[in-house]
Order: C-alpha cells, then structure tokens, then sequence
C-alpha cells in the first residue's frame, strides 16, 4: 500500500504518550525541508508514560516500511508502517507526518 513518507518533524508516540524521534535519518532524501526516516534505524522515545512499575518504552524498532523504493539502499517509512516499542512490545503511534510525498 502506498502511503506518505515519515520525515523528522513527524509526530510519532508510543503507545503511552512518550515521543518518539529517530537516532538519524537519510540526507540524501528530503521531504519539506526535512530528512526522511529509514527502516533499519531505530526510534528513541522519551518521555514513556507507562505506569511507575514497569519499564518505560526506551526503543522502537521499525517492522515494516516501503517495498519498493529505496534511500541510501534502505527503506523509508510510511505513514502505514508498523513499529515495536522495546522493552514493552508495544507499537509506535504515527499520528501526524508531511502529505506531498508518497512511497509504496
């Protein structure tokens, strides 16, 4: 399916309402000023509101991204794409991102 490249400037939270930002992102590709997000690097979140018991979500990693393009020989992310939160295993909410730019 294709769907609307993830750039720095999208909002992206975990399930528990922490933020969440790429480590990096591509140079090479640009999306409204901003760097685009690649599959293999992950997501940092801050900020994990998850109950004062259990460990907050510290990590995501990307599980799915685009299949048919490609940035640096790495797949971006779409506004579809499917992440894990480590250490809880919950996914990343993509809530908000740019809508000139798609990818499949």
């Amino acid at each position: 399916m294709p769907g609307y490249l993830l750039h720095l400037g999208a909002t992206v939270l975990c399930s528990h309402g922490g933020q969440a930002q790429p480590a990096s992102a591509s140079p090479r590709v640009t999306v409204t000023g901003q760097a685009i997000a690649l599959q293999p690097i992950p997501y940092t979140v801050t900020g994990c509101g998850l109950a004062p018991n259990s460990p907050p979500c510290v990590t995501a990693q990307w599980t799915t991204a685009a299949t048919r393009i490609l940035s640096s020989g790495q797949a971006p992310v779409l506004f579809d794409s499917q992440a894990i939160c480590s250490p809880t295993g919950q996914p990343l909410q993509i809530l908000q991102t740019q809508t000139r730019v798609t990818g499949s």
